[in-house]
């Protein structure tokens, strides 16, 4: 990545890495009523204007240059094509900013929708309303530059390795599941110290949800790299939804545009091209 992500991105981790039994629920809630969806009549807190929220500063490879407003970086690019499924051009959409847990917080918002790699669960369901997710987290592989397994190509590769991996987590499910080495892996209780472990070289390799990975390679393990990202098989998946005050008017015109972004394949375009192989977290198979 090109800069360090600094202290707010352990905010990110810290969700990312969700525990099994609290991971995020895949789907929002389907509207019941039909709602129209024209952009003149959408309930919005500025006439006119979609007003989008997200924290400050907005970190890579989510965002590029700290500027939401540019189109680059893989919320800014799916905020933007939101917008547009919604009638928005460039010059009609604002941009709040908004604390990572405020977002999620019981109350009033100042904001239309807030995209922040926010994940859907039961618990924050009960006080805002998530879309219908945007983006289904990926597991990632973690190795220090030069060693053994930092230039595997597939996850064959990494049979032999000695991983670590926090208890407790989908990443867990994903080494016994996906990658199942022929050693078991080495389990901790924190993640903090299965990361001290990759350091210390006690592990070959660490393995963490995406938006972990990032952080782990950019702030906290020195010469380290994203092997790959593969998907997890088994139990609910890890999804980032866009965030809407409880009760949102809005939410069904946003479920609407998500569905059909996925349905045109441009979320995956745009997965491919923020989060792939271009920000250093090639495909495994």
């Amino acid at each position: 990545m090109a800069r360090p992500l600094m202290l707010l991105a352990l905010a990110v981790a810290v969700v990312g890495c969700a525990p099994v039994d609290d991971t995020a629920s895949t789907t929002a809630a389907a509207p019941t009523t039909s709602t129209a969806c024209t952009k003149e009549q959408l309930q919005l807190r500025t006439p006119g204007k979609l007003t989008i929220g997200t924290d400050k500063p907005a970190y890579e490879p989510w965002f590029k240059d700290d500027d939401p407003g540019n189109g680059q970086g893989f919320e800014s690019a799916v905020a933007f094509a939101v917008a547009g499924e919604l009638g928005f051009d460039r010059s009609e959409v604002q941009w709040s900013t908004v604390k990572f847990d405020s977002a999620f917080a019981p109350g009033e918002k100042q904001f239309d929708f807030d995209i922040n790699q926010v994940s859907i669960t039961p618990k924050r369901s009960e006080v805002v309303d998530f879309s219908k997710g945007y983006y289904t987290v990926k597991q990632a592989i973690v190795a220090v530059e030069g060693s053994r397994f930092a230039a595997a190509k597939s996850l064959a590769e990494l049979a032999d390795a000695k991983i670590g991996v926090q208890v407790g987590t989908t990443s867990l499910a994903a080494v016994t599941n996906v990658i199942k080495p022929a050693d078991d892996p080495n389990v901790y209780n924190e993640q903090i110290d299965a990361v001290n472990a990759l350091k210390n070289k006690q592990v070959d390799a660490l393995v963490v949800d995406l938006p972990t990975a990032f952080y782990v390679t950019a702030a906290q393990v020195e010469k380290s790299r994203i092997v790959g990202q593969f998907s997890s098989t088994g139990g609910t998946p890890e999804e980032f939804g866009l965030v809407m005050e409880k009760g949102s008017a809005l939410k069904p015109c946003v479920d609407k545009a998500v569905d059909a972004l996925k349905t045109k394949g441009d979320l995956a375009k745009i997965e491919q091209e923020w989060l792939g192989s271009a920000a250093g977290a090639p495909e495994l198979q």
